[in-house]
């Protein structure tokens, strides 16, 4: 049964926010749209979805145990993450369908309380808040799970052996912590090969296995993935992540040239390679190589669901954009204005891109050893 109970809730947060003395409130997160005409029917779904979490989550908070909960709706970012709005609006009542009625609708507060007054964040919102409290939740020690695009369909992959997702994510850390390289072979239509090598030194990865067991932590939920950012450069030393990428969009092949962790160039016909090289052109920082990511949920009987949320933690994916939030060097400024800040997964499985395979993926390490550690798509070290 694809719901959430007061039971499954409380269990969700005990679970994944091992508890603090020191945890006493938690804040739901909830976007509003700016404009009503961009607004959908899965957004007003979840939206519903968030007012009942925190009505469940007051029910069953003395099982957490917590003193408070509260629902906080702000204006959408616009993008997926784009750093919040100054204010947000603690709302008792019922929820706006547009923002300019949130001040009509709630008590305003602004982040920086927000992030100094809560303890824990669960944010189901349409657009992702995983940079910017990522960010925040290093300077103010509260703990985050971010679920954008968050459905009724992903509740099974909040139910899977999270003992076992941990334990292949800390394989894969320490297998990326130690490696100077990861290379990359794509197959197209079964037939075209593409290369690609991503540089891995100087960066540590980061390990996704679903819980938030020190302060200061944020990230996704339903979670399985170890991802770490190729280096970019800033070290004076230039990237050595270099190569071409193919990602299918719209059905379509669109190849991306990339030389010192950048896209130089966009090879492809139609509107999507198009719109690549627009979105490019506009916004340079959009060819940012940002993380190399690899979802182990795949293995666990989890399929897609159309959503970046879950969908990245099945396979391979690499990022385009944004990367500060992962350690990384290319933030907010870097882009023309907030609303333009993005961090975009390309995830490469056979149901979200059909036309790419993954024929091989080899680890280079200090002194010349490699090791293999996918094959035809799937992990060949679990």
């Amino acid at each position: 049964m694809n719901t959430l109970t007061t039971r499954d809730l409380v269990n969700l947060v005990r679970s994944a926010f091992p508890r603090f003395e020191t945890d006493k409130r938690l804040a739901v997160f909830v976007d509003i749209p700016r404009d009503p005409a961009k607004d959908n029917d899965p957004w007003k779904v979840r939206r519903e979805m968030a007012v009942a979490w925190g009505a469940a989550l007051k029910e069953g908070k003395s099982d957490i145990p917590l003193d408070e909960i509260s629902l906080i709706a702000y204006p959408d970012t616009g993008s997926n993450n784009a750093d919040l709005p100054a204010l947000g609006y603690i709302i008792e009542g019922a929820l706006p369908a547009k923002a300019e009625d949130l001040p009509s609708s709630g008590r305003p507060i602004a982040f920086a309380d927000v992030f100094g007054s809560f303890q824990i964040i669960l944010a189901p919102t349409e657009f992702s808040t995983t940079a910017p409290l990522k960010n925040a939740g290093r300077a103010f020690g509260f703990r985050a799970a971010t679920m954008p695009g968050f459905a009724a369909s992903m509740i099974p992959a909040l139910r899977v052996d999270y003992a076992e997702v941990g334990r292949r994510c800390r394989l894969l850390k320490g297998l990326l912590d130690e490696s100077e390289e990861a290379r990359i072979e794509f197959r197209i239509d079964g037939r075209e090969t593409r290369s690609m090598v991503f540089d891995l030194r100087f960066r540590a990865a980061h390990e996704s296995g679903g819980r938030f067991p020190d302060k200061g932590m944020a990230g996704n939920l339903p979670s399985g993935e170890t991802y770490i950012v190729p280096y970019e450069g800033e070290k004076g030393e230039p990237s050595r992540t270099r190569g071409i990428l193919p990602v299918e969009i719209e059905g379509v092949i669109v190849s991306f040239t990339v030389e010192a962790n950048k896209v130089a160039a966009v090879q492809g016909i139609g509107p999507a390679a198009e719109a690549e090289r627009a979105h490019l052109l506009a916004e340079p920082a959009y060819g940012n190589m940002a993380e190399l990511g690899f979802g182990v949920l795949g293995d666990f009987g989890l399929d897609p669901v159309g959503e970046i949320l879950l969908d990245e933690k099945l396979g391979l994916h690499v990022a385009f954009g944004r990367s500060d939030h992962f350690g990384g060097a290319v933030g907010p400024a870097a882009f023309s204005s907030p609303a333009a800040v993005i961090h975009l997964d390309r995830i490469y499985i056979p149901a979200v891109q059909p036309r790419i395979g993954i024929t091989s993926v080899d680890l280079r390490f200090p002194g010349g050893r490699a090791e293999r550690i996918m094959t035809a798509g799937r992990y060949s070290i679990f």
